[in-house]
């Protein structure tokens, strides 16, 4: 396969030219002279127009971004394809290449089938002579071969060479066309019965029947999708990053005017019925029709297959060349060419066969709205393309020439509505094709860029605008509802789980959770290297678990000082971090100790601080979560309540509960209710007197016994502290609870209106 790289790579030195003739040849074809008249009768001047203009506001985008990325990068063999591949990875440039490459080998049996129909008066003329129709195939199957035969033995240049021929005659046929009078002549020789035309010629400006609209549409596309014809001789061209845009844009506005002026002359020169009725009716309009429109037909469709079968067997080497295909030998089948351009003699074979299984088909509407769906899921791609390289703007995205975004994206959005508007059930179906060809590259293509990689410069740079704007609506966000950014540092990040299950429970639906390793050692070159490792392994364990936690590592000497760089640090999430979370080990004091250490130091910054001490029993969640509330809890208690159902929301906790012990003293049980019931009816305690339990302390009995008597089976425990119970002498009241499991301590740095 190295050898045929270089090989493959040659082109042909083409200019601009082909580019443009092939493209007008495939978009003035089967559709301008078989189904432009039935489209104009059917849906009027003003519908007709606009079913042109809906098509180029999709094909114009799809132009300028094609002329964009190709002026953007060297646009190599396999035109559309590559332009795909190379912005949106192999993966997705192999499914799309192939819906491409399928729909480009239909059209080629679209085109022969409507070839087939220039010979409509000798189709004619048998049935009245020999009494029995002549099927199409007598036609179309012949015609067909003798494309196979040009291309298969002459190659390129030769389809050139006979596309510069037809061009001509097209061009005569057209002009014709344009030269003729009305149907039934004009009002001077047709007296009485040019005037009853005349009048229903006027007719068509002032119709429209939108009923019809996208079954028409359907019908029509084709007719716009042959812009992208001339992209596929990418491979065969001297400058691609000229010839195509310029190819490309000029054959696309050519085509646009063309028409509109196409069903100007059809309006005014033939009735609604006529169009409807008379599929031949430009013959029965233009100078000399019988013979110039059957010709100009024949001429416009072969060529127009010529230009799909030029680029065809190209997309297909293309995709053989990038190994899209899961057979070895299949993909060094389908790449290999001949002679020294590397003509693709094999892809064209495959590419013959399917179009002669269409053409069998022989109905040219089924195959017309095969194809717009295909190609309308091509031009979206593309269109889409375009829009993200401009919002994401990645450094390397520097074209020479340049469209607008929102003209991509309007392309993109018009392409999927258009879809679904002409029939929503085979958009579904075409985009589940599109996903299974997907899933199949994926499963043995693993090693490619895929979905993941597509939209990274949009997600930055949305990223961006989010983290900014929140920034500046940050002294707003004091008065809104609070919800946590919190931050928890550890060095026990392998030997303890816990506490990475807590911060994802926090962070799992209402916040937003930072997960940092602490590494005690001196940053240098080495210590880098093993905390990039440990991120590795960090992530790849949190991925498994589906968290949705931000990882990462810190290097520092001290404790204290990676505590000072953390809390100062901006967070990701675009809102201030304002909880921090510590752990320790119950049985490990040691650890305590340098946690009330710096709770002061984190305090300072009006964070909420929660110490998290560990058990080694296992986390019961059915027993629910358990909160205390004191006296001296006044500013902690809101916070622990909301903490509760925030992690309550967790999965973990579906069949878990909360439940509210309030403690009081020997005497005061009347009004501790009543303050209770009070905070709950104004709504600064956001719970119901159901999850409520009033503990009376009596006896000499401590807050330590009634937590450890209550609570020794709950899933989670929470306990509020304050401003004195958290220096270094404090380390007896977190670790005189005994016979209990998990407690979670929280001290919030003001009251929390959560009600």
């Amino acid at each position: 396969m190295k050898e045929n790289k270089a090989l493959w790579l040659k082109n042909s030195g083409l200019g601009t030219a082909p580019i443009y003739f092939t493209a007008i040849s495939t978009i003035l074809g089967a559709v301008l002279f078989l189904r432009l008249g039935y489209a104009t009768g059917t849906l009027g001047f003003w519908g007709a127009i606009l079913l042109i203009i809906i098509g180029h506001l999709i094909t114009i985008p799809t132009a300028l971004a094609i002329s964009e990325i190709a002026t953007n990068k060297r646009v190599e063999g396999g035109g559309e394809y590559f332009i795909i591949s190379r912005s949106f990875g192999l993966k997705i440039g192999s499914t799309i290449g192939i819906a491409l490459f399928f729909s480009q080998s239909i059209s080629v049996a679209f085109y022969i089938i409507a070839f087939a129909e220039a010979f409509t008066p000798l189709f004619n003329w048998w049935l009245a002579t020999f009494d029995f129709e002549l099927p199409r195939q007598a036609i179309s199957i012949p015609a067909l071969g003798v494309l196979a035969y040009i291309m298969l033995r002459k190659g390129t240049g030769s389809g050139l060479k006979t596309l510069y021929i037809v061009n001509g005659i097209l061009a005569i046929s057209l002009l014709l066309f344009f030269l003729g009078g009305m149907v039934g002549g004009s009002p001077a020789e047709a007296g009485e019965n040019a005037v009853n035309t005349a009048k229903a010629v006027g007719d068509n400006f002032g119709f429209f029947n939108g009923d019809s609209f996208f079954i028409v549409f359907a019908i029509c596309f084709p007719a716009f999708t042959g812009m992208t014809a001339g992209v596929g001789l990418s491979g065969d061209l001297k400058n691609p990053g000229k010839s195509i845009p310029m190819g490309t844009m000029a054959a696309t506005i050519t085509g646009l005017v063309v028409y509109m002026l196409i069903v100007w002359k059809l309006s005014v020169s033939a009735s609604q019925a006529d169009l409807q009725a008379d599929q031949f009716v430009m013959a029965r309009i233009a100078l000399w029709g019988a013979i110039a429109i059957p010709v100009g037909l024949a001429a416009s469709t072969f060529t127009s297959a010529m230009g799909s079968i030029m680029v065809a067997p190209r997309t297909l080497q293309a995709l053989a060349y990038d190994k899209s295909f899961p057979l070895r030998r299949l993909n060094y089948f389908l790449a290999k060419g001949k002679g020294k351009t590397k003509e693709p003699y094999n892809a064209s074979l495959i590419s013959f066969l399917i179009a002669v299984f269409f053409v069998l088909l022989g109905d040219i509407n089924t195959v017309a709205g095969i194809i717009s769906m295909f190609f309308l899921i091509t031009y979206g791609s593309l269109c889409l393309i375009s829009f993200l390289n401009h919002f994401g703007a990645p450094p390397s995205y520097r074209p020479r020439f340049k469209s607008k975004w929102y003209f991509s994206l309007g392309g993109f959005i018009l392409s999927v509505w258009v879809m679904f508007m002409i029939n929503a059930l085979y958009t579904v179906i075409a985009y589940l094709i599109i996903v299974l060809i997907y899933l199949t590259i994926e499963s043995y293509n693993k090693d490619q860029k895929g979905l993941v990689n597509i939209f990274k410069g949009a997600l930055f740079q949305l990223n961006r605008r989010i983290q900014v704007f929140m920034q500046k609506q940050q002294s707003n966000m004091e008065t809104e509802e609070w919800r946590p950014a919190v931050i928890c540092i550890s060095p026990n990040s392998f030997e303890r789980y816990k506490v990475l299950d807590l911060m994802q429970w926090l962070s799992h639906k209402h916040g937003f959770g930072t997960y940092i390793h602490y590494i005690e050692d001196y940053f240098n070159k080495q210590t880098y290297t093993d905390a990039r490792k440990i991120l590795k392994q960090l992530i790849d364990n949190q991925r498994k678990n589906e968290s949705t936690l931000y990882i990462d590592t810190i290097i520092s000497p001290s404790y204290t000082a990676a505590i000072v760089q953390i809390i100062q640090s901006p967070s990701i999430s675009g809102m201030e971090n304002n909880m921090v979370v510590f752990e320790f080990e119950k049985e490990r004091t040691e650890e305590l100790k340098r946690i009330l250490e710096n709770v002061n130091l984190v305090k300072a910054g009006n964070f909420d601080v929660c110490i998290f001490a560990g058990s080694k029993s296992g986390i019961n969640y059915r027993n629910g979560i358990h909160v205390w509330i004191r006296n001296s809890d006044e500013i902690n208690t809101n916070l622990m309540i909301l903490l509760g159902y925030i992690i309550m929301a967790h999965p973990d906790w579906h069949k878990g509960y909360i439940k509210i012990f309030n403690t009081c003293a020997e005497g005061h049980e009347e009004e501790t209710k009543e303050d209770i019931q009070e905070r709950v009816a104004a709504g600064r305690l956001p719970i119901t007197l159901a999850n409520i339990e009033i503990i009376t302390l009596k006896d000499n009995r401590s807050f330590t016994d009634a937590v450890n008597e209550h609570s020794k089976h709950a899933g989670l425990t929470m306990i509020g502290f304050n401003e004195e119970t958290t220096g270094p002498e404090a380390v007896k009241l977190f670790v005189d609870f005994h016979g209990i499991g998990d407690i979670l301590f929280v001290h919030s740095s003001q009251s929390k209106n959560i009600g």
